[in-house]
């Protein structure tokens, strides 16, 4: 007979599984775009970050409608779901495959152009794949141990795909890149189908569907309406840019400042989300033995300690880089799986579980991209007027670059840090008012 630890893992891989492809379309599409665009076609900094910039916010401000469909999906029946990541996913193969393959324009501003409609078309497939992909794991609700596992799970498979993102382009082109990420989608909508059918994580009534009508009640804002949401998107937001910034910048800095050969890049990119991967167990023993918001707070100290002396790196420092890649890594771990088992388990505790969680997931993506839209939309254009420019040896330059890649995450991931304390003890004060109300209740009642 079959254990239920052995089922929950099983079919909590099944479903994660399309987290791979995911991420293997979202790295490129935030470290590879813009060097390409900038070192290959002649963009200039200001007008690339100035299209990401817009690109990227007309995304994020779609996120909370395309929770609202994600609902209406989930209303319908699980089988209408399926069918639309189906669609999109061939939608964001077809729109991957151009981005990296444009027809020679010549004028920097028609490249910037074909920038924007095609890093349209990937970002609002990726958004509905990623939404709906993220309320089904939300639907089934449990324990924070349990949530965490399964999130584990499906942000495992996202690490191997930003693993595979950054060594794959380089030994396979961008268009076998793109052929492969198709297959990869498709492969993974079928085992997502399969977790779905036998699931047996949950009973089959947490996964029940109520009416359309139902799910079109709860307001688009509405979540806004509950403190604990608000304040937990807000350090949600503050740790996000700390990481959205040094994305953005690795490849400038690893080429500029550490000075190494672009065919050593990706194993840079590699050790980081590699060591993210490995470290997502120990996190899962963190949180059990703890609790989530110690469990973050362990990582955000590690993320500091790690990364606060890469602003001092110079050519040649490529061991000492790989370390911090290592050890800064496995901080991410702490990132990929405890916020959005803290997400979860709100929305459980507010009782919106089952039929909107795609509002709360909508606005929760939109902050998520308009870190990396302000990452990317701010610092590019910041690092030109600063006197940076890729290739550059001049010592402002780098000095401007070290500082924006090195020590403002670090700044940030501290503030970050001073949130979630007083969210935490918040959190604390308020459970313990509602354990003193409700003792004072009963010892009121006359039964």
């Amino acid at each position: 007979m079959t254990n239920t630890s052995d089922i929950l893992h099983r079919h909590a891989a099944a479903y994660g599984w399309l987290a791979l492809p995911l991420a293997f379309v979202a790295l490129p599409m935030y470290v590879n775009v813009p060097h390409l665009y900038a070192t290959h076609y002649a963009v200039p900094l200001s007008l690339l970050g100035l299209v990401l910039l817009m690109t990227r916010l007309i995304d994020a401000f779609t996120d909370p409608f395309l929770g609202r469909f994600s609902d209406w999906l989930y209303a319908k029946s699980m089988q209408a779901v399926l069918w639309v990541a189906l669609i999109f996913s061939a939608i964001l193969s077809i729109a991957f495959a151009a981005l990296f393959n444009p027809p020679d324009w010549g004028a920097p501003n028609a490249f910037a152009l074909w920038v924007a409609v095609c890093v349209t078309a990937c970002h609002l497939s990726y958004s509905v794949l990623s939404i709906v992909h993220q309320a089904w794991v939300t639907r089934l609700g449990g324990s924070a141990a349990l949530q965490s596992r399964v999130l584990a799970w499906r942000e495992g498979a996202g690490l191997w795909g930003v693993v595979l993102a950054a060594m794959l382009p380089l030994w396979l082109g961008w268009t076998l890149n793109a052929i492969l990420l198709a297959a990869l989608l498709l492969v993974g909508v079928v085992s997502w189908r399969f977790a779905w059918k036998h699931h047996s994580m949950r009973s089959a009534n947490s996964l029940a569907t109520l009416p359309v009508q139902a799910a079109q009640a709860f307001g688009l804002f509405e979540p806004f309406r509950k403190k604990e949401f608000a304040k937990l998107l807000l350090i949600f937001v503050v740790n996000g840019i700390a990481s959205a910034v040094p994305a953005s910048l690795v490849l400038f800095f690893v080429e500029d400042q550490i000075r190494v050969n672009a065919a050593q890049v990706p194993l840079f990119l590699g050790a980081y989300f590699l060591s993210g991967a490995l470290s997502l167990p120990l996190w899962l023993k963190a949180i059990k033995h703890f609790d989530l918001p110690r469990a973050w707070l362990f990582g955000m100290a590690l993320a500091v300690l790690s990364f606060m002396g890469v602003s001092q790196l110079g050519a040649g420092d490529e061991w000492a880089y790989f370390v911090i890649c290592v050890a800064s890594g496995t901080a991410l771990g702490a990132d990929l799986v405890v916020p959005g088992a803290m997400l979860n388990g709100l929305i459980d505790r507010l009782g919106h579980r089952g039929h909107a969680e795609g509002v709360y997931l909508g606005w929760w993506n939109l902050a998520s991209k308009f870190n990396l839209a302000l990452a990317a939309g701010l610092s590019l254009p910041l690092l030109s007027w600063w006197g940076y420019s890729p290739g550059t040896q001049d010592e402002q330059g780098l000095q401007a670059l070290a500082a924006a890649y090195g020590l403002f995450p670090c700044a940030l991931k501290l503030l970050a840090a001073l949130l979630l304390i007083a969210f935490w003890r918040s959190s604390k004060q308020d459970e313990a008012s509602k354990l003193s109300q409700t003792s004072q209740l009963s010892s009121r009642s006359p039964l």
